[in-house]
């Protein structure tokens, strides 16, 4: 049942991140938004294919959000040649900013907090039961 949860979420999250990217041209959802977003979409998608828990998945989605930000500020795009992909360049980006860093520890923060709420909610319908 989990798999199937995480599966809805991923898909609305990832429609979510494609109507940001196609059709949203502010000056905060866009830029910071999808970026926290992310991390939430990354969470679901493992969640798919690994439903028990695991308490350091957010840590290592962070890790891996940072390591993507910072393959950008070496433009690691242009050295594996997919510059000209418009795919390769939405999924991997094109330029470093610290911001965006910042947007994925906000995120990985509203999972950590999503994930103690239902903690504290099992423990509690536990002792009720």
């Amino acid at each position: 049942m989990k798999r199937l949860i995480y599966t809805f979420l991923f898909v609305i999250l990832f429609l979510q991140e494609v109507i940001i990217a196609l059709f949203v041209r502010d000056q905060f959802i866009r830029p910071y938004g999808g970026d926290i977003i992310v991390e939430w979409l990354i969470y679901c998608f493992v969640r798919i294919f690994y439903p028990k828990k695991f308490k350091a998945l957010p840590l290592y989605i962070f890790l891996f959000s940072v390591g993507i930000e910072v393959s950008q500020y070496f433009k690691l795009i242009d050295v594996i040649g997919f510059s000209g992909s418009k795919v390769a360049c939405a999924v991997m980006g094109t330029s470093f900013a610290w911001a965006d860093i910042a947007c994925y520890a906000a995120g990985i923060m509203c999972i950590l907090f999503g994930q103690e709420m239902m903690k504290k909610r099992h423990k509690t319908f536990e002792i009720q039961n």
